[in-house]
């Protein structure tokens, strides 16, 4: 037994020696590796490796995970109409130099967060402050926030950070313009509204006008076809009227006179007062248009 007890002691020391020269690295870490004070190895690959057992080399670990800033509060901008607007947004970023990163800022994350804040802060303020209200809530926010990435980007990366992307979230007006911004914007939309609604009225009376000028021109042209329609039917019956006359000039007098006798009696009361030797009556009495002298015709100086 007091053979095994040192065996035992020296196993335990043997594994923690052999523990502290071991260490891992996770995918989301990146670790520096120390010697006596100076950074001697960066590594961000995971996996297992060697090391000495300290004091003589030492592991410091950053996280390379991608972070989010976000305000708290949003931040009070002033445009270049000398409006202040709240704008609430965020930024995402991460280490893309460990070495440079643990240079600037040591292993203190917190003051890399503030340091980045107050960058954006000017980078924002720079973009707002030449733009008007209309620009920054809805015609250039894109390119504000393409504006800000550049800037930012370019101001951490001499610290061992990647700006990711910058994002402005919510605008909104500060208390003291809203009203007279709603209302400006109310009096716009009214606007816009009776300058439609004039736009309209005036295609209204244009589509009417350009209606009725069609309609005339149709009934123009309908009127006219008529016309010749009817002037044709009235020359094609006169020319058969003359052609029946021509064929046969006794019967077709007689038909007519036929037909003045229908139209003259056609009604139960009708009275007619004509001499009986009158050209009215030539068929009365003879169907060769001989004028009737016999007393129960011609002596009658009225007919019903």
């Amino acid at each position: 037994m007091q053979r095994l007890f040192p065996a035992l002691v020296g196993l335990v020391i043997a594994l923690a020696v052999l523990s502290s020269c071991v260490f891992v690295v996770r995918e989301r870490d990146a670790v520096l590796l120390f010697a006596l004070g100076e950074v001697r190895k960066t590594v961000t690959e995971p996996g297992l490796y060697l090391k000495l057992p300290p004091p003589f080399q030492t592991v410091t670990r950053l996280d390379k995970r991608l972070q989010t800033i976000e305000t708290n509060d949003p931040e009070r901008i002033q445009t270049s109409e000398k409006k202040n607007l709240l704008i609430d947004s965020f930024v995402k970023w991460r280490i893309d130099d460990p070495r440079l990163f643990y240079v600037t800022f040591g292993a203190n994350e917190r003051a890399a967060v503030e340091r980045l804040s107050a960058q954006f802060r000017d980078a924002l303020n720079a973009s707002v402050n030449i733009r008007t209200v209309q620009a920054v809530v809805a015609t250039e926010r894109d390119a504000i926030m393409r504006e800000i990435l550049n800037n930012v980007q370019g101001r951490a990366k001499p610290l061992g950070v990647e700006v990711v992307d910058v994002r402005l979230r919510r605008i909104e007006f500060a208390p003291e313009i809203s009203e007279s911004v709603f209302r400006r914007m109310e009096a716009e939309r009214k606007q816009e509204a009776n300058r439609l609604r004039a736009s309209g009225a005036a295609d209204s009376e244009r589509i009417r006008a350009q209606a009725d000028r069609q309609r005339q021109e149709l009934l123009a042209e309908a009127y006219a076809k008529a016309q010749a329609i009817m002037g044709e039917g009235e020359g094609a019956a006169a020319s058969i009227y003359a052609d029946a006359y021509n064929r046969n000039p006794e019967f077709y007098n007689f038909y007519r006179s036929l037909e003045a006798y229908q139209s003259a009696f056609r009604g139960q009361g009708d009275t007619l007062v004509l001499s009986p030797k009158s050209e009215f009556f030539r068929f009365w009495g003879s169907a060769q248009g001989e004028i009737s002298t016999s007393p129960g015709v011609g002596a009658t100086p009225a007919l019903q």
